[in-house]
């Protein structure tokens, strides 16, 4: 095998070796004296990526951790971009997941694949936008029902069809009315929000509906009771009954409650009814992740999301090009401070994605509280 001058390209001969034993080579082209290496940076990325995605212990790995943490820190600088979905989807999810009370990460998913996540400090109407607005506008979203995330769906996906997760919705009114009710329209309210879960026709949608109208019938003088707090102002007693039915009742009425049932295509397409897919393929894997690695600051904790997130989105780069393309620390703190206004930062987000408000997480905690709105 000929080894090539790296400067000129021209085959080259040996020259003795270094101090260090390293054999040194010489070009008679262009006069130059080298040293050839062997980059195996993607190799160590694959290391990198195996570690963080098992269970294993920094000590458990070569060096008692010492070796592999000084060989995978460069690894920490780089920020995983989401890929532009171009190809329509029929179904996908969409969830955040909070790492801390400052940092939430909004995530996009098909039955398959990861297609985007964004980092936020809240769950908000701009946060989503960023989020979807790459991600071509599928058949049927399901969601949780995530603050801002409706006005966000009308705006950048308009035709897309909307389904609240109906174990969130009975979720909601078990937290008001617990599992165990106290009185009898308390019970009889926890009761129908959780027949919510079996409900596989349209006439079973429609007597479910009748089912919510006639309870409120029922039990309309129970709830219309009033108490006086302590300031002396009148509040209903069963405010909590009233919350519990009002979070159905606002579903009925957005027609978000019932979708995989309503669209005629529905039954041959299986449209979901629930959540589960994000809940349990992609949130809880990142939670196992992140509970097998505790103590990784909150910079590393959302860069590991973001690491399990791309290498589980369609066609991800081999390590190699992953270490070539993809945005740093350093690259991105470079472009931001080259920036003086808020004016010109949004308006270089559609070249560099979202990636320059990331830049922004070394000094996340000193960043005013209105630097999301």
């Amino acid at each position: 095998m000929h080894v090539k001058c790296i400067n000129c390209g021209f085959v080259c001969k040996k020259n003795g070796k270094t101090s260090g034993g390293n054999q040194r080579w010489y070009c008679n082209n262009c006069k130059s004296s080298f040293i050839r290496t062997v980059d195996n940076s993607a190799k160590q990325l694959k290391i990198f990526h195996n570690w963080l995605f098992s269970k294993q212990t920094q000590k458990e790995m070569p060096g008692e951790g010492r070796t592999f943490r000084r060989k995978s820190s460069v690894f920490w600088n780089i920020w995983p971009m989401p890929p532009k979905i171009e190809e329509q989807r029929n179904i996908v999810f969409v969830d955040g997941i909070y790492l801390s009370r400052k940092a939430c990460i909004l995530i996009c998913c098909d039955e398959k694949y990861v297609l985007g996540w964004y980092l936020c400090r809240y769950e908000h109407s701009k946060a989503w936008d960023a989020l979807v607005s790459r991600i071509r506008e599928p058949i049927l979203v399901v969601s949780d029902g995530g603050t801002g995330f409706k006005k966000a769906l009308k705006k950048v996906w308009p035709k897309a069809k909307h389904q609240r997760c109906t174990f969130h919705a009975f979720c909601q009114v078990k937290k008001y009315t617990t599992s165990r009710p106290k009185t009898l329209a308390g019970f009889e309210l926890y009761t129908l929000a959780k027949d919510l879960l079996h409900i596989e026709s349209k006439d079973q949608a429609i007597i479910w509906i009748t089912r919510l109208t006639n309870w409120k019938i029922k039990h309309k003088e129970f709830l219309s009771e009033m108490t006086r707090d302590e300031s002396g102002a009148l509040r209903p007693t069963h405010e909590r009954l009233l919350k519990a039915e009002y979070s159905l009742v606002r579903l009925v009425k957005t027609n978000t409650l019932f979708t995989y049932l309503e669209s005629p295509w529905a039954e041959e397409r299986n449209f979901p009814a629930t959540n589960n897919r994000i809940e349990g393929a992609v949130n809880a894997q990142l939670r196992a992740m992140l509970r097998a690695h505790r103590g990784l600051s909150i910079e590393r904790r959302i860069k590991a999301v973001f690491w399990w997130c791309y290498l589980h989105s369609p066609k991800p780069l081999s390590a190699s090009e992953i270490l070539k393309v993809m945005p740093t620390d350093k690259s991105i703190a470079k472009l931001y401070s080259n920036m003086s206004t808020k004016a010109q930062l949004e308006a270089s987000i559609p070249t560099w994605g979202d990636a320059i408000l990331w830049g922004d997480l070394h000094n996340y905690d000193s960043l005013p509280d209105n630097y999301w709105d």
